[in-house]
Formats: C-alpha cells, sequence, structure tokens
C-alpha cells in the first residue's frame, strides 16, 4: 500500500470513473421529476431521499474539504449538492401544502439544525488530523444509513415478488459506484471512503440477485375466445352495437362467425406472442339479438 502515493495514478482513475459513475446514480430520478413536471404535481413520491442525499453530499463535502487534499471528493459533492438542490427546489414548487411544509421542515432539520451542530462540535474542538477523523466517521454513519435505506425496497420486492419499484440500472450503477470509491479509498489508504462502499456493494448485489430471481413475468395465456351465445333466432330485433374491450397477452387474431350463414356466434381472439395488448371486438348488430343470453370469456 505504500507504493500507491497520492498522486500515483491508479487512485486518480478510480476517482475519476466513481465520479462519472456516481453522477449517473444522481440523474437517476430524473425521469421522475420530468414527469411531476408534465403533471405539475409530486405524484405521491417522498422528498426524504433528496434531502438525506443532500445531507450526505454536504457532510462529506466538509470532510473532503478538510483533508487538502481530495479534489474528487471536493468535485462529486458539489455537484451532488448542486443536483440534490435542484430536486428539492422542483418538488417544493409542484408539492401540495402539507407536502412542501414536511419537505422544509426536514431540510430544515437535516442542513441548518443538525450540520451546524456537527460542524460546531468538531472543528472548534478538535484540530488537524483527529478532526479529519471524527468527520469521517460521522460522514461514514451517514452513508451506511444511505446505503441502508434501499433495503426497504428489497423486502418490498421479495413481498410483492415484483421489481417493478427497483430498477436495474439504478442498482447497476449504485453497484459500480460502490466499487470504484472502494478501490479510491484503498489506495489513498483512506478507510472513511472505503468502509461504507463496502456495504454499499453488497446491497447492490443484493438488489441485482433480487431483480434476476423477480424479474420474469408469469406464464402469459395463449388464446382469450369470446362467444356470443344466441338463444332465439326467431326474433329479428337487433342488440345495439356493443364493443367487448379485452386484455389479451399477444398481438391478437379476430377470427369471427357470423350466425346468419349457421355460426354459433363465436368470436376468437388468439394470442400470437408473449407481448401484452390491449384490443376491442365490435360485436355487430346484424349478427347479435336482444335475446342473446350472455356473453362468455373463456381463456385457454
Amino acid at each position: 500500500m505504500a507504493a500507491f502515493g497520492d498522486h500515483h495514478p491508479s487512485p486518480i482513475t478510480f476517482g475519476i470513473l466513481g465520479n462519472i459513475v456516481s453522477i449517473l446514480v444522481y440523474f437517476a430520478p430524473f425521469p421522475t421529476f420530468v414527469r411531476i413536471y408534465k403533471e405539475k404535481s409530486t405524484l405521491g413520491f417522498q422528498s426524504v431521499p433528496y434531502n438525506v442525499a443532500f445531507f450526505s453530499a454536504a457532510l462529506w463535502l466538509y470532510y473532503a474539504l478538510l483533508k487538502h487534499n481530495a479534489p474528487l471528493l471536493v468535485s462529486i459533492n458539489t455537484i451532488g449538492c448542486v443536483i440534490e438542490t435542484c430536486y428539492i427546489v422542483t418538488y417544493l414548487y409542484f408539492a401540495s401544502r402539507k407536502s412542501r411544509f414536511e419537505t422544509a421542515r426536514l431540510f430544515c432539520l437535516l442542513n441548518l439544525v443538525a450540520f451546524p451542530i456537527i460542524f460546531a462540535l468538531t472543528f472548534f474542538i478538535f484540530e488537524d488530523a483527529e478532526l479529519v477523523q471524527v468527520v469521517g466517521w460521522v460522514c461514514v454513519a451517514v452513508s451506511i444509513g444511505v446505503f441502508a435505506a434501499p433495503l426497504s425496497i428489497a423486502f418490498e420486492v421479495v413481498r410483492t415478488r415484483s421489481v417493478e419499484f427497483m430498477p436495474f440500472p439504478l442498482s447497476f450503477c449504485l453497484t459500480v459506484s460502490a466499487v470504484m470509491w472502494f478501490a479510491y479509498g484503498l489506495l489513498k489508504r483512506d478507510l472513511c471512503v472505503a468502509l461504507p462502499n463496502v456495504i454499499g456493494f453488497f446491497l447492490g448485489m443484493l438488489q441485482m440477485v433480487l431483480y434476476g430471481l423477480f424479474r420474469k413475468p408469469p406464464r402469459p395465456q395463449a388464446v382469450v375466445v369470446v362467444d356470443v351465445v344466441n338463444n332465439n333466432n326467431n326474433n329479428e330485433d337487433k342488440f345495439p352495437e356493443h364493443v367487448l374491450s379485452i386484455i389479451i397477452l399477444g398481438t391478437p387474431q379476430v377470427h369471427p362467425t357470423n350466425s346468419e350463414n349457421g355460426g354459433d356466434g363465436t368470436v376468437h381472439v388468439e394470442n400470437t406472442n408473449d407481448e401484452p395488448h390491449a384490443s376491442s371486438v365490435e360485436a355487430s348488430p346484424v349478427n347479435l339479438r336482444k335475446d342473446a343470453a350472455a356473453f362468455e370469456v373463456h381463456a385457454a
């Protein structure tokens, strides 16, 4: 480890890669905020992750500035603070009065109360290397909490057997980011950077394993058949036009049978592939009479 000094290319390379991947992670919620902007509503999303992410980035920025020789830590956490600020401001603009109050209260609690207290209890009590170490371990504790937060999503995936709220690209980027920053911390002999990313790596791997286990959808139905039952062919009064909306698993092929030509009024809707598809079948008034007993749907 002594061979890797502060200016060795290896930690610099991992730090640059860590910056790139971490920026991708910071931009992961961007599609959510595009939806919020279009809908002019927060859509039930919570602001807690963005407040906590801002608080974590601010603490790491404080730590990086104390070290004096960590420009890559300064850069990524400065970017993180800017991006999270944009998210929080956007959320506040479109939130309801209650959500806006809760978001502002949490932001003030973390960044206008907790952060100044941490700053005062460290900067004015400890000195030099001891100060850096104390702030570093505070950052470790906060980072472990941030990394552990997705565990609630993992439990939800196991409970629902669905990965809808755990996108694979985000889990992958979090895992790669943890690897990059672990390598950076290890080569720079900075345990405060390396340690939380060990936990981040294992939690990221857990999410990807769960994604692999639960990503496959249920086996689709192959055929959907719609039977139109006509009990009295002597009544010439016609049904008004009906449209039957049918959700089938696949591109439909519709095969109608004309009851006037001796058929039984059966409409077959067959699936030709495994992709979900929404279709509608029009029940013609020529073929349907008022005394038709029922519309029966059979899934084969």
